[in-house]
């Protein structure tokens, strides 16, 4: 399946293309946009890195892993990231970040539910899951909207900024999936 493209009413996500590393730089090198996230600000080559793997991803076969770059619809300058990475038993677990002036839009639900159309439309998976911050109150009411529930606590999760931190799981099912109106199509190929 590639390239993937998915659009919600808002958003666009598609394919990570060389020309969006500076744009994912100001997001996941800036200290307030990674506050929560389980890694520091990134450098230049660390992002860079990012960007690559999420092209030469695209084109395996098969395919574990989807880092895919958010845009408002219409319009291909990346805001944010998303990545879906499948796990053995028909499982994913997903990520997201949007650039702060992106943030208190509603934007996350959406995201997370074009990474669910993605996963259960297309992917065919049995359950995806998605892991926060427990400092992280916003990422937990995102989750929820969009229709995942929480699972727990997994202590010691990750170690970030010298310390261990725990991190609060949540998870649908594909038979708690029911796509939101307004979802386009869930994929396109060429």
């Amino acid at each position: 399946m590639n390239p993937v493209r998915l659009s919600g009413p808002r958003l666009t996500l598609r394919e990570v293309d060389p020309g969006d590393a500076d744009a994912l730089l100001a997001i996941y090198g800036d200290p307030e946009a990674t506050r929560h996230l389980s890694f520091e600000p990134r450098t230049v080559e660390q992002v860079q890195a990012i960007v690559d793997r999420s092209i030469a991803s695209a084109a395996e076969t098969p395919r574990t892993e989807y880092g895919l770059a958010i845009t408002h619809h219409g319009d291909q300058q990346l805001i944010g990231y998303a990545r879906l990475a499948t796990e053995p038993q028909q499982a994913a677990t997903i990520g997201f970040a949007l650039h702060p002036a992106e943030w208190g839009r509603g934007l996350g639900v959406e995201t997370v539910h074009l990474l669910c159309a993605l996963g259960f439309d297309v992917l065919g998976l049995h359950r995806i899951w998605a892991a926060r911050s427990p400092l992280n109150e916003t990422s937990a009411r995102t989750l929820l909207r969009a229709g995942m529930t929480e699972d727990g606590r997994i202590r010691d999760h990750v170690f970030v900024r010298g310390a261990w931190r725990d991190s609060i799981t949540y998870s649908i099912l594909e038979h708690e999936w029911t796509p939101p109106d307004g979802l386009g199509a869930v994929a396109v190929q060429d």
